[in-house]
C-alpha cells in the first residue's frame, strides 16, 4: 500500500511584508539624509536699506568674494577662471541667476574684473547680495 503525502513543500518565500520593509527603508533614508548646502567664504556683506528676495533658488549660482579669494561652487578660483566656470554653467542652464556675495571691505578693482568675466562669459543676470540695514 503507498501512502500519499498530505502536504506539499513550496520553495517560495513569503512576500506578504515586503511593502512593510521598503517603507520602513524609505522613511529611514528620508530621515537620515543630509543635503548639503554650499556655503561660500565668510564673508560681512554690506548693509542696504531696501532688499528683495530671490524667488527661486533652482536657478541660482553663487560666488564670494573676499578680499584674496574668489569661490564659485565649492572651488577656489583666479579671476580669470571666473568667466570659463560661468560660461558652462550658463550652457547647462539659460536661465541662471548669477548672485554675487562680495564681503563689505573688497576692493572695487577686483568687483569690476568679475564683473567683466561675467559679461565675458555672457551672464546678463547678475544680482549682488546685502544684508538688510538695521534701523
Amino acid at each position: 500500500m503507498k501512502f500519499k503525502k498530505k502536504s506539499q513543500v513550496t520553495e517560495e518565500i513569503p512576500t506578504a511584508s515586503m511593502p512593510d520593509i521598503i517603507f520602513m527603508l524609505l522613511i529611514f533614508f528620508m530621515v537620515t539624509t543630509v543635503l548639503k548646502r554650499f556655503t561660500g567664504l565668510p564673508v560681512t556683506l554690506p548693509e542696504a536699506e531696501k532688499i528683495e528676495k530671490i524667488e527661486s533658488r533652482r536657478h541660482t549660482s553663487y560666488i564670494w568674494m573676499d578680499g584674496a579669494q574668489i569661490s564659485c561652487d565649492d572651488q577656489i578660483l583666479e579671476v580669470g577662471q571666473v568667466s570659463d566656470v560661468v560660461y558652462s554653467k550658463l550652457i547647462a542652464d539659460p536661465q541662471l541667476l548669477i548672485c554675487l556675495k562680495g564681503d563689505r571691505q573688497i576692493e572695487m578693482e577686483v568687483l569690476h574684473k568679475v564683473h567683466e568675466e561675467l559679461r565675458a562669459a555672457g551672464a546678463l543676470r547678475i544680482n549682488y547680495s546685502t544684508k538688510l540695514k538695521a534701523s
